[in-house]
């Protein structure tokens, strides 16, 4: 059983990105999420818009891949960037046919025309843009899960159970605004768990609700740290699989807000190319704390790994200019530190979030 996909096109094109008549959508998905799509498409044309759908085939990212030449990696397909210029709004659908196609990939091919294609990606920030996921077979063995488990784990982080998602997502969206609130006060945040602790000055930042509507499922506030300021080491325990690459066991060592010294027990060529693809790259760009509790185990999709309730992920790389953050890179990589089992972070010396839940200036829990 999976979504449905009137529900879950109507949340994409209403709530999320609030398509309007006249405007073009410009949607990227594959073949495998045609269920969505073809509701997507009519959703669209209701509302007297554009629907532009862009589906890749099984196969087609890796077939690339191996047959990429050096103009391929060293310059944008023509047109390109006229597409994103002309659209209003920009989705991006996962929904992959192997979840590990691109593990045999040159890292530092896709370094090479990450820095290539960074023009398109600033442009494309600027348009109203969301991301999102439609479970596949490939996706439910990633996550360790039946394929029915993992469509209605999907559903519930979406709040497509609820009887009126949208509120839901108000609800949401309130219980993040007395979490800024507090965040932004703080000057310092502080880290803690087996084998992290890592302070940053979040002082002056801005802190942005992420309620659903740029990221579906959402469920964050985020901000950019302060360049310089982050100092200590970090353990991240949840893995991530940037383009399809596993990475595993990440430790970061940072001095000054620089990466010193970095390891993984899997994936480690991957991490030292990526963090050496431009001189932001080894910088943060964002930290971010988990609040959705739908979410209730990593799945392998960083759009939702990030966003469980009780973690905490810091992305290496680019910032975003609503934050305050000035970091510039090609690269935008989020990684997650559970703080679930014993964790803790804290704003200015005071526990904000601990095992999980969080705490409220009167030590009062917000959440379970």
């Amino acid at each position: 059983m999976q979504p449905d996909p009137r529900r879950f096109a109507a949340l994409l094109a209403g709530y999320c990105l609030d398509v309007q008549p006249g405007q073009q959508v410009l949607v990227r998905s594959t073949t495998l999420a045609a269920p969505l799509l073809l509701a997507l498409q009519r959703e669209i044309l209701e509302r007297e818009a554009w629907p532009a759908l862009r589906t890749a085939l099984p196969g087609q990212a890796a077939g690339y891949w191996a047959a990429a030449r050096d103009v391929h990696l060293d310059s944008l397909a023509p047109g390109e960037q006229a597409e994103t210029e002309t659209a209003d709004c920009l989705l991006t659908i996962q929904a992959p046919d192997n979840t590990s196609e691109l593990a045999a990939v040159d890292p530092a091919q896709m370094a090479r025309a990450a820095r290539t294609r960074a023009p398109v990606r600033e442009l494309a920030m600027q348009r109203r843009w969301c991301g999102t996921l439609w479970p596949t077979p490939a996706g439910a063995q990633q996550a360790g899960m039946a394929t029915g488990d993992f469509a209605a784990l999907v559903e519930r982080a979406l709040f497509l159970d609820r009887d009126d998602p949208v509120a839901a997502w108000g609800e949401l969206r309130a219980h993040q605004a007395q979490l800024i609130e507090r965040l932004s006060e703080a000057s310092e945040l502080r880290i803690e768990a087996e084998g992290t602790d890592l302070r940053l000055s979040v002082a002056g930042r801005t802190w942005v609700n992420s309620d659903g509507r740029r990221n579906m499922p959402s469920g964050e506030v985020f901000t950019g740290p302060v360049e310089d300021s982050a100092e200590g080491h970090i353990r991240f325990t949840i893995p991530s699989s940037p383009r399809g690459v596993a990475v595993e066991g990440i430790e970061l060592e940072l001095r000054a807000g620089q990466v010193v010294s970095a390891r993984a027990g899997r994936g480690e060529a991957y991490l030292r190319e990526t963090l050496a693809t431009d001189p932001g790259a080894s910088r943060l760009g964002e930290i971010g704390i988990g609040t959705n509790f739908g979410i209730d185990r990593p799945v392998g999709a960083i759009l939702f790994d990030e966003k469980i309730g009780g973690t905490v992920h810091l992305a290496v790389g680019r910032s975003y200019p609503e934050t305050g953050g000035v970091n510039e890179s090609a690269v935008h990589w989020d990684m997650i530190c559970d703080l679930r089992d014993g964790g803790r972070l804290s704003a200015d010396g005071i526990p904000l979030l601990e095992t999980g839940a969080f705490w409220t200036d009167s030590s009062g829990r917000l959440d379970e």
